[in-house]
């Protein structure tokens, strides 16, 4: 890509990783409000054209600011109303086949690997406990798992914050 830089140092919308300037922040913060909106309407919100709006969507996109769009379901409305979180502790040489075994198992909505005595901590999401009882069986031969149910949600997930003007 083209990189240009202009008389205060700043790149442009051209470069690799677009400025995050005070319109792109402004942008992005319409974008976590609604991530629907049509490009007309964040044109006026932002004083900018609706061409200017798509060029700079485009570039935060391709620069992977802005890694997708997501559609939030209520879990318990599609029948799966139990929920934990499972560390895992694994065993020596497991890592990569409890990785795969995250990837390939639908139940698994999250899965980070952390620091501390446990690797894994990972998100599951069932309809029943029988339900979370075979998924974790599948863990299980990886190494040393530890469950906890998710009892409530007070603080619904949210969006990264982005940083001040």
């Amino acid at each position: 890509m083209v990189s240009d830089v202009n008389m205060n140092g700043a790149s442009d919308l051209r470069t690799e990783k677009p400025q995050l300037d005070e319109i792109n922040l402004r942008l992005l913060a319409e974008l976590q409000h609604d991530p629907r909106i049509r490009a007309t309407e964040l044109a006026r919100r932002l004083g900018v054209s609706a061409p200017t709006v798509r060029e700079r969507i485009a570039r935060l996109e391709e620069s992977g600011v802005i890694r997708g769009y997501r559609l939030d379901l209520d879990p318990g409305a599609l029948g799966l109303p139990v929920a934990a979180w499972v560390r895992l502790r694994p065993g020596p040489g497991q890592n990569p086949r409890i990785i795969d075994l995250a990837r390939r198992t639908p139940e698994v909505v999250e899965c980070h690997r952390i620091s501390g005595e446990d690797c894994f901590l990972i998100r599951i999401q069932v309809a029943s406990i029988g339900g979370l009882e075979g998924v974790i069986d599948k863990f299980i031969v990886h190494g040393e798992t530890t469950s906890s149910f998710i009892v409530s949600t007070p603080v619904d997930p949210r969006n990264v914050p982005l940083p001040p003007l």
